[in-house]
């Protein structure tokens, strides 16, 4: 039951953004350290495994879950645990509170062997797994939990870079944004068929604040305004040329992008636009991360 409560299916989206980030590190011939890899990845996914618990614990206390009868499961709408009578709103509000607690002195130790760079990374990577669901700033419910999720996935990528490299470097900044971009697209599909019960609790995410016609659109330009970014980026020799594997994930995104646009109001029926969301950013992050190993040094 605890593993459940975690929704595991979406931590792999966050082992795809720890080996994009050890990619890098790797293609610049910066070594690679194994233990330090493993250690990266299992506090990653237990970060993301607390936000998530965390997340179904306020979605509870709000209403939104609750409210929530149109869900996409496993896609959207929380683990329903809370609401199938499973598991409690206290237990899950423990549960989550033990899995971002233990990562204070793990991630304290990694940043012993790695930087304190770390420590940086880590301490905002845990503000935003608050912030996001979390009162008083409850990021989700104005309009800003997307961009606090693909800035999220984004210092995933530069943390798991950070600890091979030993400092922070320019081109997974810049070129990792591709990624943060298809992950800002996965929550804002997901948001879709949760948009009715979201609005009933005043959880104001973008689909809620823009209309479901105008929030596809956005998907569209998103989708294009990430794989465009990467191919600038190959252009302005930013990484090497064998990054541009990352466009693999351009027709998924945009067969999910048309998919959205002719259902957008009819969100029971996005279900293969939102697994093809998945697929893009899973894609993406491994592609990408194939072609940097591709062209290591």
């Amino acid at each position: 039951m605890l593993l459940r409560m975690t929704r595991p299916g979406f931590l792999l989206l966050t082992a795809a953004a720890c080996i994009l980030g050890m990619a890098f590190a790797w293609a610049c011939g910066c070594g690679f350290d194994v233990p330090k890899a493993v250690a990266t990845l299992v506090l990653a996914v237990v970060a993301h495994a607390g936000a998530n618990v965390l997340n179904d614990y306020h979605d509870a206390r709000n209403g939104a879950d609750a409210a929530n009868q149109q869900g996409l499961f496993p896609f959207s709408g929380g683990s329903r645990l809370i609401q199938q009578g499973l598991v409690s709103e206290a237990d899950t509000g423990r549960w989550a509170a033990l899995l971002l607690l233990v990562l204070v002195p793990a991630g304290l130790l990694l940043a012993l062997h790695s930087g304190g760079g770390l420590l940086l990374i880590g301490m905002a990577g845990l503000f935003l797994a608050w912030a996001y669901s979390a009162p008083p700033l409850a990021l989700m419910s104005r309009g800003l939990g997307e961009l606090a999720v693909g800035l999220a996935w984004w210092l995933v990528v530069l943390g798991a870079d950070y600890v091979q490299r030993r400092q922070f470097f320019v081109i997974p900044a810049a070129t990792a944004a591709s990624f943060a971009l298809l992950v800002v697209n996965l929550l804002l599909i997901n948001g879709f068929p949760d948009a009715p019960a979201d609005a009933q609790v005043g959880k104001n995410t973008l689909v809620v604040r823009l209309g479901a016609r105008r929030a596809a659109w956005l998907y569209l330009a998103l989708a294009l305004l990430a794989h465009g970014w990467l191919a600038l980026a190959v252009w302005l020799l930013i990484p090497p040329a064998a990054a541009l594997w990352g466009l693999a994930s351009a027709p998924l995104s945009l067969a999910a992008a048309a998919l959205l646009l002719r259902h957008a109001n009819a969100p029971q029926r996005l279900r293969p636009a939102i697994a093809l969301s998945v697929a893009a950013a899973l894609v993406h992050a491994l592609a990408l991360a194939a072609g940097l190993a591709a062209s290591a040094h």
